[in-house]
């Protein structure tokens, strides 16, 4: 160990220093009594026993996922919102260290911690779906079937989650003070933003791919052939969105931790992104609008289903492309912020409707989650929530650490 603050006072008191933030233990303590972690408390208190009670008696006595429908609240909102939303990361990180484009550079670690954790908490999603969670290596090592699109996700999310690990070493080396090790992972910067970017392409796209399998299943407003590019191309606008809103509320949350005038530069930066949410909403509707004359099944749009499809496309994509776009030329960095999290619910709305709400649109029999479903995806998310936080407030995310030069 390397850290002279570790040095200096010793692993008891770097423990304090840096795990219980300067604070003796009881003190520590107290300060953890808050509305929102009693908040918390009341979720994780039955969330807790709940997901080892799934562990324990299996998938059955806690959903109501069947063999007719296999997919639920988790495979929709813990997988494939999750990594969409958790888009940001690649998409942030190729703006600055690929394109060039410095004045991004002070998202780009919050943005790759959401990133990691998005994906790391999809990963707990998943072993919670699977009816045997211990074989979720297999298909990876064992059933080696290049032909096979969840080969191809399972590799790609297990590589990029390490290249996410790898992309955010440095705030934790510097956390631990280990500087020839932060040094070596500088270095590689560039090659990790390169292979996230391919390994994103592949596997973003590649979800999309599993439904093209399905066209029995998936109502046929939202199927497609260009699922897959429908997939690729939202998940960047929820990468964006998912940033700026993540930044907006950290910036509130952690005020103490940001740098001095990050604010303002918060609001530029948050413009920014606001211009390319719009030009990635805009395209993203008109491949929609593409899809749908592809399919030419205009007569469904005077259905139940119909209406929710054109909700769905004018009310979360052409709307808030529109708003950024004015937002953005008015120079309204809260009305970008506001639409940002508009922007995040509809990319939710979309990933539940192809795997939740019309799935199986023509079958007898309707899934509904129930209500320990619904809380072990409330409990995933806020462990996730709580995880970004404890980091935050310990590892130089939101700020350069000023023993260390500038990672950029």
């Amino acid at each position: 160990m390397t850290d002279t603050t570790f040095d200096r006072l010793g692993p008891r008191g770097w423990v304090t220093e840096k795990v219980f933030l300067g604070m003796p233990l009881g003190a520590y303590l107290r300060s953890l009594v808050t509305s929102g972690n009693l908040l918390v408390a009341l979720i994780l208190v039955p969330g807790i026993p709940a997901v080892v009670y799934r562990f324990v008696y299996g998938i059955g006595a806690v959903s109501n996922l069947t063999q007719a429908n296999p997919w639920g609240l988790w495979i929709g909102l813990d997988v494939m919102s999750g990594v969409a939303l958790a888009a940001g990361g690649f998409t942030i990180a190729t703006l600055v260290h690929v394109l060039g484009l410095r004045d991004y550079q002070p998202i780009v670690r919050p943005a790759i911690l959401t990133g990691f954790l998005g994906y790391l908490f999809v990963v707990i999603g998943l072993t919670a779906d699977l009816g045997r969670p211990w074989n979720l290596p297999v298909p990876m090592v064992y059933s080696f079937g290049t032909g096979s699109v969840m080969f191809e996700v399972g590799w790609c999310v297990a590589l990029y989650l390490t290249v996410l690990a790898l992309e955010f070493s440095p705030a934790a080396f510097e956390w631990l003070g280990l500087r020839k090790l932060r040094a070596w992972a500088l270095k590689l910067t560039l090659a990790l933003t390169i292979l996230g970017l391919c390994l994103s392409t592949l596997h973003q796209s590649s979800l999309g791919a599993l439904f093209l399998m399905m066209p029995h299943r998936v109502h046929p407003l939202w199927y497609s052939g260009f699922v897959p590019i429908f997939f690729f191309v939202s998940a960047i606008a929820a990468g964006i969105a998912m940033v700026i809103v993540e930044s907006a509320l950290s910036h509130r949350a952690f005020a103490g931790r940001v740098a001095p005038g990050s604010h303002e530069r918060l609001d530029r930066i948050t413009l920014g992104l606001a211009r390319a949410g719009a030009l990635v909403l805009f395209a993203y509707f008109f491949l929609r609008l593409q899809g749908l004359v592809d399919s030419g099944r205009f007569d469904l749009l005077n259905t139940g289903y119909g209406y929710w499809f054109l909700f769905e496309l004018i009310g979360f994509v052409l709307v808030p492309a529109v708003l950024f776009g004015l937002a953005s030329r008015q120079r309204r960095a809260r009305l970008a912020r506001w639409v940002a999290g508009w922007t995040v619910i509809g990319i939710v709305v979309n990933r539940l409707n192809l795997s939740v709400i019309t799935f199986n649109w023509n079958s007898p029999e309707r899934y509904v989650p129930s209500a320990t479903e619904i809380l072990i995806s409330v409990t995933i998310i806020t462990i996730g929530v709580m995880t970004f936080r404890w980091i935050v407030n310990r590892m130089p995310v939101l700020a350069d650490d000023p023993a260390f030069p500038p990672a950029h």
